[in-house]
């Protein structure tokens, strides 16, 4: 954090006035400002909020929570609530935004806002990096709410053992995903330098987030401002699996602790995967020291997610088998390898996936878990980085396991609209995909995208869905078709 940012943050919170009873969320529908309004109102705050359309399950949330969503206008700051919270979507022109600036209503960042309300009295324990880290924190999560040690949590996609992204607990500990993007309009700087963190895990460093950073070198200097915040008596748990976290936390005074797949002090060893999940020890500088480790979820990124949670507890005093309980019964994050259902002998999978990397991996987990099996795997470019072209030699790469690829549109979107020129060309990529082995096609739309795999599978194939977005229910509407399929195949 520089030293303007610091005190424009510090000018920000000076301004928040002494009793606050209404509290305003612009750009509510957003994952982690839903999860805000929530512990708002479970404060005793009333909350409102205003955003575009909101989608599911963001809008049962809300409603749940009786808070009012309306649409973007200035008409919501009369009368003026006590704060307003702005989040990372809102532009500098939205016309609530323009209202905001030129009222003297005091205004905070989503981070901030968290930090100062809930973070302040806690110790934070934080997962960053550009994969794992939601499957990470809800993991961590999950143990210590399974050792009874009550932790409140915020976690980017919804915990299945918590039904939901975020809980207040009574504990000592908030574990909490820290996000490398900006945080405002107003603020820049990358959303985890707010949350004060006492331990932290990095799992992988890569370039992402094209829209806001401009290269590797770029999103490494976040994590080297991170490394350089953290104070001496906390503890920064890194993969050594990623040279470039390691590089990118070299420098700062933490306590550095590693571990890997591959390399690190901490090593999981004895490695097995299966159709029930994975099993394996930890080792610490080549000397064993857990059991055998059981957990449902499967895939090698996952047992270095469960490798470096493990790390990080054990490291700040929670007990051994305490921690491999938890890891045994931890059952997952919705959308990461999730199994939608299964019809006519084919298992249908919903993914986050949007990176070359985080796709790659998916696809590697999914071909040990459905071994032998056919993987027809359908990508919607969404994200504002797997939009551009900066990936297309990656991607290229990125499904090889697949038998039958899928590439739906490119999504546009009104507010990032990216030239044609910087756009991510999804006919060249099915042409360089095919040319590695699996057969892919390019598709005109995600209605084309459906009726080509409903054509395509057949008995005993894995369908795997990859979208960071809704993707127009495909997932959904494609298990739906093969169950009509069977039940008119029934009635002949």
């Amino acid at each position: 954090m520089n030293q303007a940012s610091a005190a424009e943050s510090a000018a920000r919170l000076a301004r928040l006035p002494r009793t606050i009873h209404h509290v305003h969320l612009m750009g509510i529908g957003g994952t982690a400002m839903a999860a805000l309004a929530g512990m708002f109102v479970e404060q005793g705050f009333r909350v409102s909020g205003s955003d575009g359309p909101v989608y599911e399950p963001t809008a049962s949330l809300l409603a749940r929570m009786h808070v009012k969503v309306s649409p973007f206008g200035a008409d919501n700051l009369f009368p003026p609530p006590d704060l307003v919270v702005v989040g990372n979507v809102i532009t500098k022109v939205n016309p609530e935004a323009e209202a905001l600036l030129q009222s003297s209503i005091a205004y905070l960042s989503m981070p901030e806002a968290l930090a100062h309300f809930f973070l302040r009295d806690r110790r934070v324990l934080m997962v960053t990096g550009t994969h794992g880290k939601t499957t990470s924190t809800a993991m961590m999560a999950h143990v210590l709410m399974s050792g009874g040690r009550d932790p409140s949590m915020l976690v980017g996609g919804l915990a299945r053992d918590f039904g939901s992204n975020y809980r207040l607990g009574a504990g000592p500990d908030f574990v909490i995903e820290g996000d490398e993007y900006d945080t405002a309009f107003f603020d820049k700087r990358p959303k985890f330098l707010s949350y004060g963190a006492h331990a932290a895990i990095i799992t992988a460093v890569e370039f992402d987030h094209a829209d806001i950073y401009r290269d590797l070198d770029h999103v490494k200097a976040s994590f080297r401002a991170l490394a350089r915040q953290m104070a001496p008596n906390s503890l920064l748990v890194v993969s050594a699996d990623s040279a470039d976290a390691i590089d990118a936390s070299a420098t700062g005074s933490a306590r550095r602790m590693t571990f890997g797949l591959n390399a690190g002090d901490f090593r999981a060893e004895n490695l097995k995967i299966g159709p029930e999940g994975a099993r394996f020890t930890i080792a610490h500088r080549g000397r064993p020291i857990s059991g055998e480790i059981f957990q449902r979820i499967d895939g090698r990124m996952n047992v270095a997610n469960a490798l470096g949670v493990y790390v990080l507890l054990r490291e700040i005093g929670i007990p051994s088998a305490e921690i491999e309980r938890g890891l045994a019964s931890f059952s997952g994050v919705a959308r990461r390898q999730e199994i939608v259902g299964e019809a006519e002998g084919v298992t249908v999978i919903d993914d986050f996936a949007h990176h070359p990397t985080a796709i790659r991996s998916t696809l590697d987990a999914i071909a040990e878990r459905f071994a032998g099996r056919r993987i027809l795997a359908a990508f919607e470019p969404r994200s504002n980085t797997s939009r551009r072209n900066i990936f297309q030699d990656g991607f290229s790469t990125a499904f090889d396991r697949a038998a039958h690829v899928y590439l739906a549109p490119v999504y546009f979107k009104d507010n990032d609209p990216i030239p044609s020129a910087q756009r991510l060309s999804v006919i060249a990529l099915a042409s360089t995909i095919s040319g590695r082995g699996p057969q892919a096609k390019a598709c005109s739309s995600n209605d084309e995208l459906l009726a080509a795999m409903l054509h395509d599978v057949q008995p005993g194939d894995v369908a795997l869905f990859m979208s960071n977005g809704a993707f127009e229910r495909i997932p959904r509407r494609f298990l739906d078709e093969l169950k009509a399929r069977g039940a008119r195949s029934s009635r002949r």
